[in-house]
């Protein structure tokens, strides 16, 4: 099989240097732009090659009996010629992206047509539903990841590989392995143009090329092990582990351009590799990264489903999460204009709060659905309920990390949660649950499982993290409030209003500071305690304040009192012998005052 769709390999090379050499090399040009990443006039011819090189390798497949002609391929060839033409049609004119979308759904109704979908999944609008998102998501994902030299191409051929592997060792499959040898041979015959030693590309693949690979590799997930009748989660994590990378760099992308409130489809240099160039890698050492990262998932995934072992699936999603959610917080965190800082493979490990709080909640999670299901079944259960449960747990654990990113469960800041982080957890939990119990609806008969253990496993698992996080807050605290005690620095601030309990706050978050007490005339505030700290006394109190307390420093937050108060303050830290300082807290609107003459 592989020798008969090898010659996608020279169809590829030949057509593409065939084309540098052709007219259409000055007409069909991408020119430097500010939200791109070349710097010089480039053919986007590559795309074509690309297509040439699979049409001859799964051509002369047919032709030699490799493979059977079927619908199937025909849906995935309609749908990949359709995607060709409209990229060629942007990479000339520009097409709106609504248009593109369009383009995108034709193609996909051609697959299903053809009679993919996922049968994973047992309801058939839902099967249709998801195939149309993964379709028109995956291809989207490859067209935002064409964005330095060989990125798109290489991980197409990583992907491209995994799948072969797929259909020759587990989910067999001739038209899969294919496909995937065809597109793993003509992706290699575009890459000695793109990506070449000290030279920049000699053509780029453009949206042509780019939306071919990313729709014929989410084909190749439809026709590999979605099409398994049967559910596993190592079925299910195949595809998206073996594509993971184009995945995390569209969640990526998509999530900070919303935030800034620009245009998804809009470009720019804000992706992955364009944060590890920032970091002080060099563009070919980025690819091959992230050629790494997604050779590595596609191994992992292909060991899951080989291993076919729940608790090793269970263990593996724990680890593969982690560390993609290292990865990516590494990722976000880079600012894209900074000049590189020294160790940035060292940066990965940075996170440490993070990985804490992702291997805790993989035990908290554990434990809310396995007491869940003790206590909605007598002694341990059937055999078929213990079937179901051990497929939920993990599509319950994916579904949690999943839902905990959006909702800001991973931030790392949670000493200083409150209400709104409260509320954040019991959606996070609410939705992620909900996402669970769907997706088992849709492929598990339920049979005898008690369906209101998920309602019990949410209640356990809102009360576990969210006592986890709030716990993280008091141990942060009570070290904070050790170290305070042990520190040099003790104040005591005159003054309980607005301004004084503004600044006790920045005091406590302040290492090595610690407020011992306030003073303030208002009485109804004697005895009582602001934030932890007790008012002592009135101003005319100040004395004994200070023989209570033996501050260091006295923050005087009421400058406009009367001046005798003040001068009263004034000379019983003098007595005392402990420095005052007065507090004054303004808003100047004249920028000169700040930046002087340069703001004039």
């Amino acid at each position: 099989m592989a020798a008969v769709t090898a010659v996608a390999l020279p169809a590829s090379l030949l057509t593409t240097w065939l084309l540098l050499r052709s007219p259409f090399a000055g007409r069909l040009v991408a020119t430097p732009r500010g939200d791109r990443w070349h710097v010089r006039a480039t053919p986007l011819l590559g795309g074509i090659g690309i297509a040439a090189g699979v049409a001859v390798g799964v051509g002369v497949a047919l032709a030699a009996g490799a493979a059977p002609a079927t619908r199937e391929l025909a849906g995935i060839a309609g749908g990949c010629a359709l995607l060709v033409v409209a990229g060629l049609v942007d990479d000339l004119w520009g097409l709106n992206p609504i248009a593109k979308l369009g383009a995108q759904g034709a193609a996909a109704a051609l697959v299903l047509l053809g009679g993919l979908k996922v049968e994973i999944v047992s309801n058939d609008i839902l099967a249709v539903v998801l195939a149309l998102i993964w379709l028109v998501g995956m291809t989207n994902a490859f067209n935002l990841l064409d964005n330095m030299d060989g990125l798109a191409a290489t991980l197409a051929a990583i992907a491209a590989a995994c799948f072969a592997v797929d259909a020759v060792t587990i989910h067999k499959n001739h038209l899969t392995l294919v496909l995937s040898l065809a597109l793993l041979f003509a992706a290699i015959g575009f890459l000695p143009f793109n990506l070449r030693p000290n030279k920049p590309a000699a053509t780029f693949m453009g949206d042509s090329g780019s939306q071919l690979l990313g729709f014929l590799l989410a084909s190749l997930g439809l026709a590999s092990s979605w099409k398994v009748a049967g559910t596993t989660v190592a079925t299910l994590l195949l595809p998206l582990l073996i594509l993971a990378v184009p995945i995390l760099d569209t969640t990526l992308v998509t999530i900070v351009r919303l935030l800034e409130g620009r245009p998804i489809y809009q470009g720019g240099r804000d992706h992955t590799s364009h944060r590890l160039v920032s970091r002080g890698v060099s563009d070919k050492r980025a690819v091959v990264l992230l050629a790494l990262v997604s050779a590595g998932l596609g191994a992992t995934s292909l060991a899951y489903t080989t291993i076919d072992d729940q608790r090793v699936t269970v263990l593996g999603v724990l680890l593969t999460f982690a560390a993609l959610v290292q990865f990516g917080s590494f990722l976000s965190v880079i600012d894209r204009e900074a000049q590189a800082p020294e160790g940035a493979f060292a940066a990965l490990v940075a996170h440490r709060r993070r990985l804490v709080e992702i291997i805790v909640d993989f035990a908290l999670i554990s434990t809310a659905f396995t007491a869940a299901y003790f206590l909605a079944v007598h002694g341990s259960g059937t055999n078929y309920q213990r079937h179901v449960a051990t497929v939920a747990l993990p599509v319950v654990l994916f579904a949690r990390y999943a839902t905990f990113i959006p909702f800001g469960l991973y931030r790392g800041v949670w000493r200083y949660a409150g209400a709104r982080d409260a509320a954040s957890v019991v959606g996070a939990v609410v939705v992620s649950e909900l996402i669970a119990f769907g997706f088992l609806s849709a492929t598990q008969p339920w049979g005898d499982f008690p369906r209101g253990a998920f309602i019990v496993d949410a209640l356990l698992a809102i009360v576990l993290v969210g006592g986890s996080r709030f716990a993280e807050r008091a141990l942060d605290r009570g070290i904070g409030g050790f170290r305070d005690r042990t520190s040099k620095r003790r104040t005591l601030i005159v003054g309980a209003g607005r301004s004084g309990r503004s600044l006790m706050r920045e005091l406590r978050e302040t290492p090595g500071e610690r407020v011992v007490g306030l003073v303030d005339d208002d009485r109804s505030l004697r005895h009582k305690r602001l934030q932890g700290a007790p008012v002592i006394g009135t101003l005319q109190e100040i004395g004994l304040a200070l023989g209570r307390t033996e501050p260091d420093l006295v923050l005087v937050t009421i400058p406009n009192a009367p001046r005798e108060r003040l001068d009263f303050v004034l000379q019983a830290c003098e007595r005392a012998g402990v420095a005052c300082r007065f507090v004054r807290r303004e808003t100047d609107l004249d920028p000169s005052v700040v930046l002087g003459a340069a703001a004039e």
